[in-house]
C-alpha cells in the first residue's frame, strides 16, 4: 500500500495520519472543514515537537512525517487513487454509513474501506457498499501515535485477504493488531463500557465520590487512569453511544446506560472537550465537580 486517505481530522483522524505518515506512507487528510484540516496539522506538528523533544525522532523525521501528509476538503478527490481509507468520522451510524455510500462511489474499486468506529457494525457498514468483502475496522486506541492496540474487526462478509493485509499493515506500523469478529462493542468497548458504566452508578447510588471511585481503581487494580477520569477524557457522548449501541444489540438491562450519564450528556457536560464532565477542566486543571 502506498497511499492512504484519512476521513475525519478531529483527535483519532489526526492521530492516524500522523502515525501512517511518520511510517513513509503517503497519506491524504480529508474533511470538510478547511479550519478543522489546519488545526489538525498543527496537532500532528505539536506532537511531533514532543516527539523530537524526547529524542524519540529526529527533525528530518518531523519534516519527513508533515510532507507526507496532503488535505483535501473534497471527499472524491481525497480517495481517487488510495489503496486504502481508514474512515474517522463522529461515531454516528448515520453519518458513518453516507461516508462508506460515499466511499464506494468514488474510491477504486480494489480499495480497502475500513472504519475506525469503536462500536459500530462492520456488516451494517459494510451492507451500503458494493464490496463487503473489501470492508473492515481498524479501530485504533487513543491517543493513536502512543497507543499500541488495534482491533481488527471482521464484518461477516469481511475476505481472508483482506483481514491479512490489515494484520500485516498494522504490525508494520508498530502496532499489536488483535482479530476480533463483529459483535456489539466488540472486545474492548464490551468490557470497557460496562465498568465505566458500574463507577458512574456507584457515583448516582451515593457509593463514593468521584475521587474515591477513582482513587480505588488506579491504586487497587492498576489502572492508569480511574473510570470516571477515561470517560471523560473519551467523551460522555461517546460512551453514552456506545452503551445504548450495547444495549440495543444485546438487549440485556445490565448495558443499560446510568440515568447520571444521559442526563449529563443531555445537559451538555461532555467531559474534556466540553470543559466539564466528572472534572472541571474549564481553568486548564482537573478540578472536581459535583455531579448530580
Amino acid at each position: 500500500m502506498k497511499l492512504v486517505s484519512v476521513i475525519g481530522s478531529g483527535t483519532m483522524g489526526n492521530g492516524i495520519a500522523h502515525v501512517f505518515a511518520m511510517k513513509g506512507y503517503k497519506v491524504n487528510l480529508v474533511d470538510i472543514s478547511q479550519d478543522a484540516l489546519d488545526r489538525a496539522m498543527k496537532t500532528i506538528a505539536k506532537n511531533l515537537d514532543r516527539m523530537v523533544a524526547k529524542d524519540r525522532i529526529s527533525e528530518d523525521d518531523k519534516t519527513a512525517t508533515l510532507a507526507n501528509i496532503s488535505q483535501h476538503t473534497s471527499l472524491g478527490e481525497g480517495v481517487a487513487d488510495a489503496d486504502l481509507v481508514v474512515e474517522a468520522a463522529t461515531e454516528n451510524i448515520d453519518l458513518k454509513l453516507k461516508i462508506f455510500k460515499d466511499l464506494d462511489s468514488h474510491a477504486p474499486v480494489d480499495c480497502i474501506l475500513a472504519t475506525n468506529t469503536s462500536s459500530i457494525s462492520i456488516t451494517k457498514i459494510a451492507s451500503v457498499t458494493s464490496r463487503p468483502d473489501k470492508i473492515i475496522g481498524m479501530h485504533f486506541m487513543n491517543p493513536v501515535p502512543v497507543m499500541k492496540l488495534v482491533e481488527v474487526i471482521r464484518g461477516y462478509k469481511t475476505s481472508d485477504s483482506v483481514t491479512e493485509k490489515i494484520m500485516d499493515l498494522s504490525a508494520k506500523l508498530g502496532k499489536s493488531p488483535v482479530e476480533v469478529n463483529d459483535y456489539p462493542g466488540f472486545v474492548a468497548n464490551r468490557i470497557l463500557m460496562p465498568m465505566i458504566n458500574e463507577a458512574i452508578l456507584c457515583l448516582y447510588e451515593g457509593v463514593a465520590g468521584v475521587s474515591e471511585i477513582d482513587t480505588v481503581m488506579k491504586l487497587g487494580m492498576a489502572h492508569p487512569m480511574g473510570p470516571l477520569q477515561l470517560a471523560d477524557f473519551i467523551g460522555l457522548d461517546v460512551c453514552l453511544s456506545i452503551l445504548n449501541v450495547l444495549y440495543d444489540g444485546f438487549g440485556k438491562d445490565k448495558y443499560a446506560p446510568c440515568p447520571l450519564l444521559v442526563n449529563m450528556v443531555t445537559a451538555g457536560d461532555l467531559g474534556r472537550k466540553s470543559g466539564r464532565g466528572f472534572y472541571d477542566y474549564s481553568h486548564g486543571g482537573k478540578d472536581l465537580v459535583v455531579a448530580k
